[in-house]
């Protein structure tokens, strides 16, 4: 027998049970192997010694020159390379011709509108209208921070506005003396797609076969207007490759010497991340990418480490805190509540009194821009904005002389912008409808789901609104949050008292736990206004039930599965500022929210709004001065100078893809092939 083979056991039969050798032992040297144990043999490392060894150098020999960022949005799509000092905007809408019968363009409600009253009947008239009692409730919260400033109120000024409104007749510009004439796209045109500017300047997309469509919505593909998912990703490549083409002269057969940065939401979507990326990558045939989210990449172009990031963007608004370089997964959320919804609602208040541009249709791409003008210059959250002035504004239509319209308004150029602080006026319900999403399976392998869907900010805003079930190993600790009761500067009506009820709802013991000190949270420092205005009726009994209601949360949250209501999307009502307040909240404990509260950072296009910086301090400060002993005073940071706010998350991506670290956050084709999206949670770590 060959020596090293062991002597088969024989029976009394002398067969062997098997005709399987017993292998050796293992050699106990051989076992002490450095396989795949260093950096140096990773499948990254291999490959980046291969792309070493076969990288040529470029012929613009500028940082960032063959990097390219993308930042898709709702409304735009920032392109340019990392080099460039500002990106292009580029309207992330596609006008496609198809057979009739064409789909109508039609923007969802998303502000309450007033009740459409009968003139034959007075049935209605018995009835108070919603809209109206809405409408109150923001006004007294207005009237009360003004008392406080001793601003005066002028009480007909409605009256006033309504009166010249009605009787303005609009002055007609000649086309020789309008230096910002549009040129409009042509009616009859051979053309089978348009998109951007070119779309929306589209007369009437309907008549003219076109169906207008946005690919983007809510940070994810809009299957809501969309047929498929994969019309939606053949707009999106249109766009990009044209405007390459168009605006840097980089055609399809240069992308393989080109690398992609991918600018993603913070609440992303997995299948969003994945379909995006394969058509970056093998679609468009880019040579790797890296993706980051937008928190992360802001604070990146804002020059700081540590922050509380809020995103104020078309559709949604987004808060995150970012620690270090990373994004806090359980401090993120996303509000459904955007700039768009500022000008609808400015939209509708401006019909109360008489808009004296009368065929005004939002659904119409012209006239929404007129409003969009309307709510840039015109809206303020300074109080001491708010005056019965004149403003003036120019309607260009196609075949249409351009006019020019005067327009008296009062308070309501601060109403509108105040609706991120008082969300009773959007109607999330109708946001929410033919909303579809695809499936959720996208794991490749990737087990832990990390706060996937629901964060532990998301499950504080909404623990008053679990089963009220008491659990037999609740601590008297649990039940002390009876002092801490109102939020001030919220204002919030019985029926819609849920999202402020969540701020004295206790939560893990990792959190900060609210002083049981029998204080009503009106005592604001620094003379803040807030402890002026109004508060529930009986706010302690209110705090006593949330706190009741919550019971413990330890540990993470659960998937959505086991909640008894939808987490996301009624933790996506809370006004901003609480819900600033509770992203920190989900940080830790006291040290933290002080930490991020002196810290938050806002952009996106809302951040323009005068007395922004002021009026989210000021009801930051009455919500946490209460709450969070030893609270020094909050702090906005400005964005740094000559950067536009609406830019800043692009400015911090395109940093990134200038830094010598990006070599080690690159996945190429090949990885992408082999590993799919375990490639990106291996070299992006919020997977």
């Amino acid at each position: 027998m060959p020596r090293g083979i062991p002597n088969a056991r024989r029976d009394d039969t002398g067969f062997r049970y098997t005709t399987f050798h017993v292998p050796l032992v293992a050699n106990p040297k051989h076992m002490s192997t450095t396989y795949l144990k260093s950096e140096s043999q990773t499948i990254w490392a291999r490959n980046a010694k291969n792309k070493a060894s076969e990288e040529n150098l470029p012929t613009d020999s500028r940082r960032g020159s063959q990097v390219i960022v993308v930042h898709p949005g709702s409304r735009s799509v920032l392109i340019g390379k990392a080099s460039d000092v500002s990106p292009t905007s580029v309207p992330n809408v596609v006008a496609r011709k198809c057979k009739p019968p064409v789909p109508e363009f039609v923007r969802i409600e998303g502000a309450s509108r007033p009740r459409k009253r009968s003139s034959d009947t007075g049935e209605e008239t018995l009835e108070q209208d919603p809209f109206d009692e809405k409408i109150s409730a923001i006004t007294i919260s207005l009237r009360d921070r003004m008392k406080f400033y001793k601003l005066r109120v002028t009480h007909n000024a409605t009256t006033i506005a309504s009166t010249f409104n009605e009787q303005f007749k609009p002055e007609i510009i000649a086309e020789y003396n309008d230096p910002f004439r549009v040129e409009w796209t042509e009616k009859v045109s051979d053309e089978d797609v348009y998109f951007g500017e070119k779309a929306l300047r589209l007369a009437d997309p309907q008549k003219a076969g076109y169906a207008l469509r946005y690919p983007i919505y809510a940070a994810n593909f809009n299957l809501r207007d969309y047929p498929s998912l994969q019309v939606v990703l053949s707009d999106l490549e249109l766009i990009l490759r044209t405007t390459l083409q168009e605006k840097f002269e980089v055609d399809s057969k240069d992308y393989k010497d080109y690398s992609v940065i991918l600018v993603i939401p913070d609440n992303y979507d997995r299948t969003y991340v994945r379909e995006f990326v394969n058509l970056l990558l093998i679609t468009m045939g880019f040579k790797q990418i890296c993706a980051q989210q937008e928190s992360l990449a802001a604070t990146y172009g804002a020059g700081i480490s540590n922050a509380c990031v809020v995103n104020i963007g078309a559709t949604t608004t987004s808060v995150a805190c970012v620690d270090e370089g990373m994004v806090l997964a359980d401090t993120r959320m996303s509000l459904n509540i955007g700039g768009d919804d500022i000008t609808e609602f400015l939209y509708v208040l401006l019909k109360r009194i008489n808009f004296p541009y009368r065929d005004l249709d939002i659904n119409r791409a012209y006239d929404w821009k007129v409003m969009e003008d309307l709510k840039n210059r015109l809206c303020t959250l300074s109080e001491a904005d708010v005056a019965l002035n004149l403003y003036d504004f120019v309607v260009r239509r196609p075949d249409r002389p351009t006019e020019k319209y005067g327009l008296r308004a009062y308070d309501e150029i601060i109403l509108a912008p105040m609706c991120l602080f008082e969300p009773r006026v959007i109607e999330f319900d109708k946001k929410r409808l033919g909303l579809r999403y695809f499936s959720k399976n996208v794991t490749e392998e990737i087990i832990d789901h990390q706060t996937d869907r629901v964060t532990n900010a998301m499950v504080i805003s909404t623990q008053h609104l679990m089963p009220a079930t008491l659990p037999p190993h609740s601590s008297p600790k649990q039940n002390q949050a009876a002092g801490n009761t109102s939020l001030p500067g919220t204002n919030t009506p019985a029926e819609q008292l849920d999202p402020q009820a969540a701020m004295v709802v206790d939560e893990p013991e990792t959190l900060p736990v609210v002083p049981a000190d029998g204080t009503d949270g009106t005592d604001v420092l620094d003379g803040q206004d807030e402890s002026k205005l109004p508060t529930p009726s009986n706010p302690i009994q209110t705090a006593e039930a949330g706190a009741n209601n919550a019971g413990p949360n330890q540990g993470p949250p659960s998937p959505v599965g086991e909640f008894s209501i939808d987490i996301t999307f009624e933790a996506s009502k809370l006004p901003l500022d609480v819900a600033i307040f509770n992203s920190a909240r989900a940080a830790g404990g006291d040290d933290k929210i002080r930490k991020y509260l002196q810290a938050v950072l806002v952009v996106g296009g809302v951040a323009h709004t005068s007395g922004m910086r002021h009026a989210l301090e000021s009801r930051l400060q009455a919500i946490a001065t209460p709450l969070v002993p030893n609270m020094e005073k909050v702090q906005i940071i400005p964005p740094p100078k000559e950067v536009d706010p609406v830019v800043l998350a692009w400015k911090g991506a395109a940093v990134l893809g200038k830094m010598d670290g990006v070599s080690d956050l690159w996945v190429t084709q090949s990885d992408w092939d082999i590993l799919g999206m375990r490639a990106l949670k291996e070299r992006c770590f919020y997977l």
